[in-house]
């Protein structure tokens, strides 16, 4: 992609977060992204075909720094407590983009694809941990985490994300059993039955 191409997907996307701030998803038409970005309506379907699309690429971008800024995503199962602390200042520092983009009825988007692109990256790397106990298990903590957080952290950002590494660290102690750590399942805590 040439400078000039670049500078039109920048000025389409600053264009959009303006309009984004201001309005629902749903609300914004091409022809006012257009005028914003100082552009044609042609040349944004040059580069989406849709208001969706624009929306879903730039919340990829921010869900992909996110993930890329984790040193390793299967500390969730291995070290939940330095992978909570490791997402949650990677979320912070990202706030502004992220209220932009999952608001309104996108709100809940931003969870759900975690969830997906996470379990992904532990698969492809732990083939054998893919299993439905750890399927339900890595949704509990990743979105039961997220939303907590989310709806608490206002109160006490510290507190909250102890409380959540806590219960973490007590959902994955309880199914210890199901998680085939370092190529051997390992034996289930006497103490969770």
């Amino acid at each position: 992609m040439d400078l000039r191409q670049q500078r039109t997907k920048r000025n389409i996307a600053n264009a959009f977060l303006s309009l984004r701030s201001e309005k629902p998803l749903e609300k914004i038409t091409i022809r006012e992204l257009a005028e914003r970005a100082s552009i044609h309506k042609a040349t944004f379907y040059l580069h989406y075909k849709d208001i969706y699309a624009l929306s879903e690429s730039l919340e990829q971008e921010v869900i992909d720094d996110i993930l890329y800024g984790l040193s390793d995503p299967a500390m969730l199962l291995t070290d939940t407590d330095r992978f909570n602390e490791e997402l949650y200042c990677l979320l912070m520092a990202n706030e502004s983009m992220l209220s932009i983009l999952f608001s309104g009825s996108r709100a809940g988007m931003l969870a759900a694809r975690m969830d997906v692109q996470l379990k992904e990256y532990i698969f492809s790397r732990h083939e054998d941990w893919n299993t439905l106990e750890i399927n339900v298990i890595l949704t509990y903590l990743i979105q039961g985490a997220y939303y907590a957080y989310m709806q608490y952290h206002s109160k006490n950002a510290k507190e909250v994300l102890h409380m959540i590494n806590t219960m973490a660290g007590s959902v994955l102690r309880r199914y210890t059993g199901q998680i085939p750590l370092n190529g051997k399942t390992s034996e289930p805590n006497p103490e969770s039955k």
